[in-house]
């Protein structure tokens, strides 16, 4: 009985602790918030490439990225400011098994997230991705990708995220 009661006062003890923890509505929770909502997503020639829906879920501590295709692919990301790191990190999956983790920071007022990969033939390859408001409010998605850890990069996608109606 004595270790049951233990065992109660320590979950007690703990969830009251979790329930006061810091909350995510400082400045910095705000930075990426840019890029919540519902959008069409277009190449830089102008042709659909997608859409994305971006919500802020968790108490506002996370942006959850839901993008799909018209051919059937679609992905999740996961973005979060990580108060440990002073760094915001993304994790991206999608249903043809890749997973990237990025992380990075607003620089001015594009957000700037890398991380490091292996390319399809095996090779070490770093991934950087921007998101840049534009005054139109529109935000423009720069995906590049480097083999000689990022002296030279070549763009994997460029996109236009334009706001649905």
């Amino acid at each position: 009985m004595k270790r049951l009661l233990f065992c109660t006062v320590l979950w007690v003890t703990s969830f009251s602790v979790v329930a006061q923890a810091p909350t995510c509505d400082n400045t910095v929770y705000r930075q990426f918030d840019f890029w919540v909502g519902e959008w069409d997503v277009y190449t830089a020639q102008g042709q659909i490439a997608g859409k994305n829906t971006i919500s802020k879920q968790l108490g506002n501590c996370i942006l959850k990225e839901d993008y799909s295709t018209p051919s059937g692919y679609t992905g999740q990301s996961f973005n979060i400011y990580d108060r440990i790191s002073g760094q915001w990190h993304q994790t991206w999956v999608d249903n043809t098994g890749l997973l990237l983790s990025l992380y990075g920071q607003l620089e001015g007022n594009a957000m700037v997230l890398q991380g490091k990969g292996k390319n399809p033939q095996g090779q070490d390859i770093l991934h950087r991705i921007t998101w840049t408001p534009v005054p139109d409010g529109s935000v423009r998605q720069h995906w590049e990708s480097s083999t000689d850890e990022g002296k030279s990069w070549s763009t994997v996608f460029d996109g236009k995220y334009v706001k649905r109606k």
